[in-house]
């Protein structure tokens, strides 16, 4: 394994039993379906680059998530994955050792999705537009937890991705910015329930 990361092996440690075999095989296909992986955490959990995302996995109470950045971008002969959001990322969840794909499978996939990102990669980029004081910026792309949580709530769901860039920032950074699990946990429920509301992350400070 190239240059392993320590905070993911405290990950692993610190989960779930039943979760610790299931991270651990998901991390040795990434290393196997990319060798130039780059291991970090992102939002809290486990990630891994090739020149940009291509995927991660993050422990829950009842199962492990496994997601691919470009996973919708890539064929899914298996039909595992579903989608997760509106940025092209695709996961499954894994209850059990059981539940997970064969090595086989997994490093095909991974190696799907290295392949398509530096596709991507190597396109020829547009020239930017000059930013002025009132360019609107991107917003940062949407942590995995949200992401997965907003796939299964349809109301808020439609509220996050009618928000500008501008709007789904101020929840995403919000969420991120939590230094401790539980406290990203509380900002995590508390966006899902104000979004369901069609509120704004500063909906207190505005005009009425």
């Amino acid at each position: 394994m190239n240059d392993p990361d320590p905070r993911i092996d405290a990950y692993i440690a610190g989960a779930a039993p039943f979760a610790r075999p299931i991270l651990t095989k998901l991390r040795r296909a990434f290393h196997r379906g990319c060798p130039d992986v780059v291991e970090t955490i992102k939002w809290g959990s486990p990630a891994f680059e090739d020149g940009g995302l291509l995927g991660g996995m993050a422990a829950f109470k009842g199962h492990v998530a496994f997601s691919l950045w470009h996973g919708m971008h890539i064929e899914d002969p298996e039909g595992l994955f579903e989608a997760v959001g509106n940025r092209g990322m695709a996961w499954i969840k894994i209850a059990s050792t059981k539940e997970l794909p064969p090595q086989a499978v997994l490093r095909e996939y991974i190696g799907r999705a290295v392949q398509y990102g530096r596709d991507v990669r190597a396109r020829p980029r547009a020239a930017a537009p000059k930013q002025g004081p009132t360019a609107r910026r991107r917003a940062p792309p949407t942590p995995p937890a949200l992401a997965a949580a907003l796939a299964k709530d349809d109301a808020a769901r439609a509220t996050f991705e009618s928000f500008p860039p501008s709007a789904q920032r101020d929840y995403i950074e919000w969420i991120t910015e939590a230094k401790r699990e539980a406290t990203r946990a509380k900002r995590l429920a508390t966006t899902l329930a104000w979004l369901a509301e069609g509120k704004r992350r500063n909906w207190k400070y505005e005009r009425r």
